[in-house]
């Protein structure tokens, strides 16, 4: 080895780090301007795509900006061909037309509801026969009326008094509630004889109406011929009771019932009268009324007979009373006759249509079971 070769030099640490941290920071540099010049070209932006259904959203906006699709004289065609699209469509998706038919009972925006129907319209083109149908639907419907019409097609809904009865009867919600737990009558079913009972007793021209219902917004409480807001007879109230403990009868319901109208005291009949007529609570003028139309649909059931689910008929045998009540295959609907407002009606026919008429709803709505009857 010659004595003048020299020893290759070590590189210190420090420096093999300040060199890294140079290519480091020119690679971020690097990096910076060519995203800063991408950007000022406009290479990074994303071209998107126009929607296949472009031109049908574009033909829904059109159509719905137009002055003359707002002309309030073609709204019953419009309504009429939504109502029938959405028939239509039931057929295929029932899921979608609940959803639209709630969206616009909750809206009333006819406008969106029929975008609604449009939207649903362009998945359903490869569905022939749905296609046929809304065609058909949109050139047959045709409506004329030369008024909007107001207010409810059964017309003893229209009266003053009946919205008066509305506030009072939700007034009572949690009782008539509590006594259809207890009883497992379908609280609506409750309500239904209930009005029968009240409305011929909500008269504007009564003095108890101008004075105490009208303007306090109470139910009538009677305490003469009849007892209570059901109006139930003392005669009746003691077939019931004996009813409950009678074990042989027909229209006996089950030895859990049989103690529900037991009496505290040995003044029976005045204890009878102070629980119907009490005017700050009606619980029992509701228990009365439930199981008299449970003990009668009892004993049609055992006949062969099923009138669960008329609630007419029950209405009617209410009415009429436990005399009246003889099971047969084609029952009448009837019972007495109510004056309202000059036009007459039974009560039967009154107490089925409003059970049937959507009012008072979202307090009283139907339910899967009527009675629990197989339970007694």
């Amino acid at each position: 080895m010659s004595l003048n070769s020299k020893k290759p030099r070590k590189r210190s640490p420090l420096r093999i780090a300040g060199f890294g941290a140079i290519v480091f920071f020119a690679l971020i540099g690097f990096t910076l301007t060519t995203l800063f010049f991408a950007v000022k070209l406009h290479i990074t932006n994303d071209p998107g795509a126009v929607d296949f259904n472009d031109r049908y959203f574009q033909e829904i906006k059109d159509k719905y900006g137009k002055s003359n699709y707002q002309d309030t004289n073609k709204m019953a065609i419009r309504e009429a061909v939504m109502f029938s699209q959405i028939v239509a469509l039931s057929k295929y998706y029932p899921e979608n037309a609940l959803n639209i038919l709630n969206a616009f009972y909750k809206s009333h925006n006819l406008s969106e509801t029929e975008r609604m129907v449009d939207i649903v319209n362009l998945h359903m083109q490869d569905i022939k026969e749905y296609s046929s149908a809304i065609e058909e639907i949109k050139k047959d419907v045709k409506i004329e009326r030369k008024q909007k019409l107001s207010g409810s097609v059964f017309a003893w809904m229209n009266i003053s008094e009946w919205s008066d009865f509305k506030i009072a009867v939700a007034k009572d919600k949690a009782l008539i509630d509590s006594v259809a737990n207890l009883t497992k009558v379908e609280p609506r079913l409750i309500v239904a004889v209930l009005v029968g009972e009240q409305i011929r007793l909500f008269n504007s021209d009564r003095e108890a109406y101008k004075r105490w219902i009208g303007p306090l917004k109470i139910l009538s409480v009677e305490s003469t011929f009849s007892l209570g807001v059901t109006g139930i007879k003392a005669t009746t109230a003691e077939v019931i009771e004996k009813n409950l403990r009678d074990s042989l009868s027909t229209f006996y319901l089950g030895p859990q019932y049989s103690h529900l109208l037991d009496f505290r005291s040995d003044s029976i009949e005045s204890e009878r009268f102070k629980k119907l007529t009490d005017f700050k609570n009606h619980y029992y003028s509701y228990l009365y009324a439930a199981l008299n139309i449970k003990q009668i649909m009892m004993q049609w059931e055992r006949s062969g007979f099923t009138i669960a689910d008329r609630p007419e008929i029950l209405a009617t045998l209410f009415n009429i009373g436990f005399e009246g009540s003889v099971p047969k295959a084609n029952p009448m609907v009837g019972g007495a006759t109510i004056l309202i407002h000059d036009a007459s009606y039974t009560f039967g026919a009154i107490a089925f249509e409003f059970y049937y008429s959507g009012e008072l709803y979202d307090a009283f709505p139907f339910k899967s079971v009527k009675f629990d009857w197989k339970n007694n």
